[in-house]
């Protein structure tokens, strides 16, 4: 199975704040909040929401076509996602720009906030992907991940128009957009994936009802954070998937990406949607341990054995053949 995987490739700078944000917000001023917090930490990672999700199919065994937009200062980047399986020969190459920049900061109640700097992404508009396709001899799915809000709905528009079947995952961009727009990334999605926030922004923001929803997508993946995930389809009873212990948290930054390169990379061994959503619950946990959204390694055996702790040795035994962990 050939996955696509559109959307941002920046690098993070993330940093922590020992204290509460709620603590530091004055409810009736928050019209005009004048705030800055001296962080205890900074950590500079790779990051990004489809290098991320890339990464962590190619840990898993893929070869994922990444698609997005960089600057001339990607060289080291992508040396670091190729060596990881990650197929890099479609991403474009700004000659004006430098590759995005992630902002964010962390309280010690994983609350974050973020600033997002776009930088050489705004060039992923000009991205067609019928070459690229022909390029990788088809492609069976495209993930449509926050990225410039026009080179999503290109991309979207183009999946419909070639008959390709695709993802949407628009989380991040969902703030900035209004109904009609959201409307336009969601309609005929195969699979769509939010958090449960994001769920009820998607609601409020079309008028359509979660059974409207469900008519118009083929899966829908909503991750619950501590609680795990859900997955529904029209007419069938809603498939919930327990969170896999972690065994400690660190950093929330990236988790909902390494849940999407789970549950991709299981779609792609063709396993049941219930092991699909159990996958993405265990990269998931790798990324809460670490600082980054590529920091984990994984070992065939370790993840098996937390695998089969988490979801039982039968669970376990179905995805084993088609598991290959090249980074212990």
């Amino acid at each position: 199975m050939r996955i696509a995987v559109t959307g941002s490739i920046a690098t993070d700078n993330l940093m922590t704040f020992p204290g509460s944000f709620g603590e530091q917000l004055i409810a009736e001023q928050l019209d005009r909040v004048s705030l800055s917090f001296l962080v205890d930490d900074l950590q500079i990672r790779r990051g990004g929401v489809a290098a991320n999700i890339a990464f962590g199919m190619g840990c898993l065994g893929l070869k994922p076509v990444l698609v997005g937009a960089v600057g001339d200062d990607f060289a080291d980047y992508r040396s670091w996602l190729e060596r990881h399986g990650v197929d890099c020969d479609s991403v474009h190459i700004s000659r004006t720009r430098h590759t995005a920049r992630f902002l964010c900061t962390t309280d010690e109640h994983h609350n974050q906030i973020a600033s997002f700097y776009t930088g050489a992404m705004a060039e992923a508009r000009e991205i067609e992907l019928q070459p690229v396709a022909d390029r990788v001899n088809g492609l069976d799915l495209v993930l449509i991940s926050p990225n410039d809000p026009d080179a999503m709905f290109r991309h979207t528009d183009e999946c419909r128009q070639r008959g390709i079947p695709f993802a949407a995952d628009p989380s991040q961009q969902l703030a900035r957009m209004g109904g009609d727009e959201i409307r336009s990334l969601v309609e005929g999605a195969a699979y769509l994936f939010t958090n449960d926030y994001e769920k009820a922004l998607v609601e409020q923001k079309t008028g359509w009802s979660d059974e409207e929803v469900l008519e118009r997508v083929g899966v829908r993946v909503t991750t619950l954070g501590p609680k795990g995930a859900r997955i529904d389809r029209k007419g069938e009873p809603s498939i919930h998937v327990p969170p896999a212990p972690e065994l400690g948290k660190v950093d929330p930054t990236g988790v909902g990406d390494a849940f999407r390169a789970g549950f991709l990379s299981a779609l792609a061994w063709g396993a049941s949607l219930e092991r699909c959503g159990q996958v993405g619950n265990l990269i998931a946990t790798h990324v809460l341990e670490e600082v980054g959204g590529q920091e984990y390694k994984l070992g065939k055996q370790g993840f098996l054995d937390r695998f089969s702790a988490s979801y039982g040795p039968e669970a376990a035994a179905e995805i084993a053949s088609h598991l290959s962990c090249h980074y212990a």
